[in-house]
């Protein structure tokens, strides 16, 4: 009886979970008015040159995101004047839970409840609520060649990012911020998650080409430039990027 009952519960909030979710991408969707975005440094080690270069961000930092959103949002008919609004927290102390390896359905679920609970204890942040939370993990690149994968999270939105502490690697640590963005969105992977090509024709920037190949630019989702069938770059900024159509219907730019 008793686990019947916590399993009735865990319905209970998983289906307010839902409805608040749903109500939450249906006003990001609707493009109307501008959407709030906050970005929470939060150093990804204890190299004192990550904490040095957490310390340096501000809104300067991020603002190709924002001027990349007007122009795509332009681009596809919006007539909102300024899509997102990003503001930049002061670095936070502590690190969200990270998500399980080899999760099961379940643990995912659970996972995704600790990270929306855990995002609510640390927003505070000055100016208006976000509708949207990016915590970004930095990293030195001299101690991590590799970084763990970045999360978006379209349910509660909120992204869990990991990004280098590196000012040459900015631009592109701007890529997988605004990708992670538009997961929360409601926007979709564009890519094979084993081999990282992006997938034809949704996952590329000039599906109709001809020739196909190399692409000249990446779609946002896609997150890579195709050279060839089976090679495909990182794009060295946002403005080697842009949002494909199936990524516009998805987060709302173009109607079905």
């Amino acid at each position: 009886m008793f686990r019947k009952f916590r399993i009735l519960i865990l319905l209970v909030v998983l289906a307010s979970v839902g409805l608040s979710a749903w109500r939450s991408n249906s006003r990001l969707t609707a493009w109307e008015h501008s959407i709030h975005v906050a970005i929470y440094p939060i150093a990804g080690d204890t190299s004192p040159a990550t904490a040095a270069y957490i310390r340096a961000l501000n809104s300067d930092s991020f603002a190709d995101i924002a001027e990349w959103m007007q122009a795509q949002t332009d681009k596809n008919g919006s007539s909102v004047l300024q899509p997102i609004v990003l503001n930049v927290a002061p670095p936070l102390a502590d690190a969200p839970p990270l998500p399980p390896g080899q999760a099961s359905a379940l643990d995912a679920i659970v996972w995704t409840l600790k990270l929306r609970w855990w995002a609510s204890q640390h927003d505070q942040i000055k100016g208006p609520k976000p509708h949207i939370r990016l915590f970004v993990l930095f990293h030195d690149p001299e101690r991590n060649g590799v970084v763990p994968h970045s999360t978006g999270l379209s349910k509660g939105q909120i992204g869990v990012i990991h990004a280098y502490a590196s000012r040459q690697q900015r631009r592109q640590n701007n890529i997988v911020i605004t990708h992670e963005m538009l997961h929360t969105f409601g926007a979709t992977d564009k890519y094979d998650l084993a081999t990282l090509q992006p997938s034809y024709p949704e996952g590329y920037a000039e599906p109709q080409r001809n020739p196909r190949f190399p692409q000249e630019m990446a779609e946002i989702m896609g997150g890579r430039t195709p050279v060839d069938a089976q090679t495909a770059e990182m794009p060295a900024s946002l403005a080697d990027t842009l949002i494909g159509q199936a990524t516009a219907r998805e987060i709302g730019l173009l109607r079905p």
